[in-house]
């Protein structure tokens, strides 16, 4: 990878000493964005590799496809701009993930010795994810070659909730019944011992917030096709609040089932520092 990285860098090196003045290509079209265009980004990591292993520069192995249309960073969020005029450029982000995991399990029913005799438990597992930025965008440069710098501001939401049923109800003989340990499928703890379980988990909402200025370059490999990187610096905040705990058990003094609800703390960080969105090389698609 280094080697392709280091091969790339001298192309681009060559080619804005050898094509300083063309902005256009051999067919007339130009290379660089022009006012209302629209961008869209991708991490260029894979296909850089994709040629590596081709050329086998990175090993002698037999060549392998790890070519891939990867987000630009690690955030899973749509990355784009919108350009107003040749030198300034309107940019964000955006990602509204909900997704729902469930497991159903058939366990023997208790009370009876057949164990083709089973009941349903069932776990589910709920979770959101917002992440929104937008910003604005400077350029310079009068080649292929553009520096680029600006700022902007980021949003971020999260949370999620953890519910499960169970076919094997609580009795007088039956202080402890047979249920599903839901932690290998769903990766969240239902069993906690001794005939307690849980039967709903509200994960304490997460809120973050971010500003950031920063610096980059791209070059344009072909008409209105580029590739480059970045660099920033500024704040992040985010916070988590409390969740709950909602679990059963059998009250064995009273002879009855009983339910507690528990708080659960919540949390959050600060920083201030530099960054680089990832680490990637990022490629644009002008349009």
């Amino acid at each position: 990878m280094k080697k392709i990285f280091f091969t790339f860098l001298g192309v681009i090196g060559m080619a804005t000493i050898l094509n300083a003045q063309e902005i256009n290509s051999k067919n007339g079209f130009a290379y660089l964005p022009e006012g209302e265009e629209f961008a869209i980004g991708i991490d260029a990591t894979p296909i850089f590799n994709f040629f590596g292993n081709m050329v086998k520069i990175n090993s002698g192995a037999p060549f392998a496809d790890p070519s891939a249309f990867n987000f630009t960073n690690g955030n899973n969020a749509i990355y784009g701009k919108y350009f107003v005029d040749a030198n300034t450029a309107y940019r964000g982000s955006i990602r509204i993930g909900m997704t729902t995991f469930k497991d159903k399990n058939y366990v023997m029913q208790d009370g009876q010795a057949d164990p083709l005799v089973t009941v349903e438990d069932m776990g589910k597992v709920s979770d959101r994810n917002i992440v929104l930025s937008a910003g604005m965008e400077k350029r310079r440069g009068k080649n292929r070659l553009q520096g680029f710098y600006g700022a902007e501001f980021g949003i971020m939401l999260a949370g999620g909730k953890n519910s499960f049923e169970y076919g094997n109800g609580y009795t007088t003989t039956n202080t402890a019944p047979t249920i599903t340990d839901f932690s290998g499928s769903l990766g969240v703890v239902n069993d906690l011992g001794g005939g307690a379980r849980v039967t709903e988990e509200k994960l304490g909402g997460t809120f973050g917030l971010g500003l950031r200025a920063f610096v980059g370059v791209e070059y344009f490999i072909m008409p209105k096709i580029s590739v480059g990187g970045e660099f920033g610096w500024g704040l992040q905040i985010a916070s988590q609040g409390e969740g709950e705990l909602s679990l059963e058990y059998w009250d064995i003094a009273n002879s009855t089932i009983k339910t507690q609800t528990t708080k659960t703390a919540g949390g959050g960080f600060s920083g201030f520092d530099t960054d680089n969105v990832g680490g990637n090389i990022f490629m644009m698609f002008h349009f």
